[in-house]
């Protein structure tokens, strides 16, 4: 029998082949296996409910939502303080243990976060709450970060490449992740609030521990974890190595050094404050003249037109460096936060909302990106869940802020949160520019 063309075709000339069959997204099953994308996805579903469920949770038992909102707020600051150390882990000990032991530790703790709901007495006093809150601080802490170790993945496999490296492998592959975080951060919680009213509270969140016992162990084993290389513990000679090397370094490239990194995690944190406070904003807006529960849908739309501008970043020129894709994004999303100030009914607020979305998608795109560049060897994963901290933390400040001044100001006063924010991002990426810049010689001078 005669083979096929396409049976003796060999896997690189496929894989080369794909960018013209099937566009630059055609790659990644390629890079990754088709099994990657979708458990990849499904996989982050849990932490996208657990915020939520928590509140919808612990709110519906005790019947306050001072207790309910504390308890989102010790998921989100669990969250915050536990996914750099679980990406530390990740680069010491591999990918693979780290979340086989966080799927098991964070089904257990959402457990017992029901169970404390439930079953220890409390009410409507936050005193009577600590171990409910407790517990609610630990399952935030533990959940696995399966968003940001697949940019890792990512990373290491369009790195290495396979038929040859293609430079627009990453540029797509985190425009995936940017996308894929999107909507599961808009269906974690509509599933949650549909669950919630229709059955039982408790109901989301027995859910999303039962996807993590499922599909993060396989996320854990699968085949891309032998991608990522492991940093091993240092000897004492290395170690004396790294210490002098570091000593010999001048002040300004220290400063340098530490400011790569740094800001890309501010960034991070003004990205957060940008959403907390637009979906805090959008609830006092929308109460105005409906429920407030209309802001989750109105607060989705930007959500679906980020996840699609971010999709768009594979298709970008090279030439369009991340300095100045940072400075453009950021620059157009500070104006048009500013017409956050305008509308006063539902209609011109989606359209509003529909453009600012647009460049919000890839400039997350950008500073992961650029995070992945200015990483130190060896702390590829401990920078990334750092990354996705920032944000989990700036969401918090942000429904903060802009929370305080909706409730003593107006609606109004509290849109100029995310206005400061964006501003904020434009101003990072200006100084992310200079210091990128500066990487950029001190690294051609020394090769």
């Amino acid at each position: 029998m005669t083979p096929s063309p396409s049976s003796t075709t060999s896997p690189s000339a496929a894989v080369s082949a794909a960018p013209r069959s099937g566009g630059r997204f055609a790659r990644l099953p390629l890079l990754a296996g088709r099994s990657f994308i979708p458990l990849g996805l499904f996989a982050r579903l849990p932490l996208a409910m657990l915020t939520v469920g928590a509140l919808t949770l612990v709110t519906a038992v005790s019947g306050s939502y001072a207790v309910g909102g504390a308890a989102a707020g010790a998921v989100g600051i669990g969250s915050a303080l536990g996914a750099p150390v679980l990406g530390a882990l990740a680069d010491r000990l591999g990918q693979r243990p780290v979340l086989l032991f966080s799927a098991v530790f964070n089904t257990l703790a959402v457990t017992a976060l029901i169970l404390a709901a439930y079953l220890v007495p409390g009410g409507p006093e936050l005193a009577a709450a600590v171990p409910v809150l407790a517990a609610a601080f630990v399952a935030g802490a533990s959940c696995p970060q399966v968003g940001p170790l697949a940019r890792v993945r990512w990373m290491a496999l369009s790195a290495r490449g396979a038929g040859g490296r293609h430079p627009e492998d990453l540029d797509t592959a985190l425009s995936y992740e940017s996308t894929a975080d999107e909507l599961t951060f808009v269906l974690g919680p509509a599933l949650v609030g549909i669950l919630a009213s229709l059955v039982s509270p408790w109901l989301p969140l027995a859910l999303a521990a039962a996807l993590t016992l499922t599909l993060v162990p396989a996320f854990a084993v699968h085949p891309t974890h032998r991608a990522v290389p492991r940093t091993p513990a240092r000897s004492r000679a290395a170690s004396d190595a790294a210490r002098a090397q570091r000593q010999a370094l001048t002040l300004g490239q220290r400063v340098a050094g530490y400011a790569s990194v740094g800001l890309p995690v501010l960034a991070m944190v003004c990205m957060g404050t940008f959403f907390g406070s637009t979906q805090t904003s959008l609830s006092s807006f929308s109460a105005s003249f409906a429920t407030s529960e209309l802001a989750g849908l109105l607060y989705a739309v930007m959500g679906l037109s980020s996840a699609a501008a971010a999709l768009s970043v594979a298709y970008w020129p090279r030439r369009f460096s991340v300095r100045a894709r940072w400075l453009a994004c950021a620059a157009l999303m500070t104006g048009l936060a500013a017409l956050l100030l305008l509308p006063s009914t539902a209609l011109p607020m989606i359209l509003v909302l529909l453009v600012l979305g647009l460049p919000v998608g890839p400039l997350m795109v950008t500073v992961f990106a650029i995070g992945g560049v200015v990483a130190p060897d060896g702390k590829l994963g401990t920078v990334m869940t750092a990354l996705a901290s920032g944000i989990v933390a700036g969401t918090a400040v942000g429904s903060s802020v802009a929370g305080q001044l909706a409730q003593n100001v107006g609606y109004s006063a509290a849109f100029l949160v995310p206005v400061c924010a964006a501003a904020a991002l434009f101003l990072l990426g200006a100084a992310a520019a200079v210091v990128l810049q500066r990487r950029t010689k001190t690294t051609t001078a020394a090769a």
